[in-house]
């Protein structure tokens, strides 16, 4: 498969994009970030900002002919932050829509273009979507944002034959989370190497008969 991973020189996205070279796919990393060298296994677009639709449709249209098309899509991209409702700024709603939501559509649309049928997009959801403690609001409505274009964008693309599903991991475990939460139980955080083996099978055949799914990502602890 030829598959675009966008946040692809993050901590996840590079665990992504290693997990889909190992098993055979030709992949492409698109991020806002440019890259300080080669990502192995990988043509990478830097410096795209993706939530500006007219620079992703151009990205993925260099991207489908250097590659002979595009087969899936994974929105790694996102961000987050923490702050109560009471004390926080409209803003940062706004800047968790743009970073979690509005990326993952645009470059939904974008990839879903190229695609023909046995196409698959996977999407970055989170647990905290479903049961959002304080402090956690903008990021957690974005995410579950995240669910429900899941859901319809699966619907709206499976007479194409093309499978639109979701993860929902806890926490990465990832240096940056270990350093912002030093005292938190890690028992249950997600590895990235053990989300991207998800991500991969949802993009493989093996999960032909899943779409429109949001499955949560956990270890047990």
């Amino acid at each position: 498969m030829k598959i675009i991973v966008t946040g692809g020189l993050g901590a996840l996205g590079r665990s992504v994009v290693a997990e889909l070279a190992t098993r055979g796919h030709e992949v492409a990393v698109v991020d806002v970030a440019t890259p300080s060298g080669e990502t192995p296994g990988a043509i990478t677009l830097g410096g795209v900002d993706l939530t500006d639709e007219a620079a992703v449709q151009a990205a993925y249209a260099t991207i489908a002919e250097r590659l002979g098309g595009i087969d899936g899509l994974v929105n790694v991209a996102g961000g987050f932050l923490w702050e109560t409702v009471a004390d926080g700024s409209l803003h940062s709603w706004d800047r968790m829509y743009r970073l979690n939501l509005r990326t993952a559509v645009i470059s939904s649309r974008a990839a879903a273009a190229h695609m023909q049928a046995g196409g698959a997009i996977v999407n970055i959801g989170a647990a905290a979507a479903g049961n959002a403690a304080m402090g956690m609001a903008p990021y957690a409505a974005s995410k579950a944002g995240i669910k429900a274009f899941t859901e319809s964008f699966a619907d709206e693309l499976k007479s194409r034959s093309i499978r639109v599903n979701a993860v929902l991991p806890t926490i990465i475990d990832t240096p940056a989370n270990r350093a912002d939460m030093p005292d938190a139980d890690r028992s249950g955080w997600v590895t990235p190497a053990g989300a991207a083996k998800a991500i991969a099978f949802l993009l493989s055949a093996d999960a032909g008969t899943i779409t429109g799914a949001s499955i949560p990502l956990s270890l047990p602890g």
